[in-house]
């Protein structure tokens, strides 16, 4: 098995709880990508996402990880390969707030996003400081399905906010 831990706006592989996620996926055998995408929600999605399609192979053996602006890109990316699962980490598909955002498409193919993933899974907070809250989870779960779980977490780790560990999407992936 395969994972890839796509990083939120402005993150890079070394915040929050990806390297946590990261090692927990290699003891249990997994190849795992935490790559590093700094125009990742700067760029405009049509421009940015040629060149992540480029960078990675996928497949029915790959599960795919997008935290915030990563979840968003995702939503993109799977447009266009079939992996085995998707976890969508305070996600969102229509601006969660006042500020702009480049990795969003205006409409998206959620048909072609559902038949490119086995199972997808959208994780949230009731409330989260950015908008991309458990309203945003539940609009990705009405078009596409899946399971969505709700939390208390905020944005599950931001530049205030410590969440080196995951324990719940841990498990998940298992």
């Amino acid at each position: 098995m395969k994972a890839i831990i796509f990083h939120g706006t402005g993150g890079n592989p070394e915040v929050a709880w990806y390297p946590w996620l990261a090692e927990r996926l290699r003891k249990r055998g997994y190849d795992v990508e935490v790559p590093h995408y700094p125009g990742l929600n700067v760029e405009p999605i049509a421009a940015f996402l040629p060149g992540v399609l480029a960078a990675h192979e996928f497949g029915e053996h790959t599960v795919v990880v997008g935290h915030s602006g990563g979840a968003a890109l995702l939503l993109a990316l799977l447009e266009h390969v079939k992996v085995d699962r998707a976890y969508l980490v305070a996600g969102y598909c229509t601006r969660p707030n006042e500020s702009e955002e480049p990795v969003l498409q205006e409409s998206y193919d959620w048909d072609a996003i559902r038949s490119n993933v086995r199972e997808i899974y959208f994780i949230n907070s009731a409330k989260d400081p950015y908008g991309c809250d458990a309203d945003q989870g539940r609009t990705m779960f009405d078009r596409l399905g899946g399971t969505q779980i709700v939390r208390n977490d905020g944005h599950f780790g931001d530049y205030n906010q410590d969440y080196d560990e995951f324990p719940l999407l841990d498990r998940l992936i298992g």
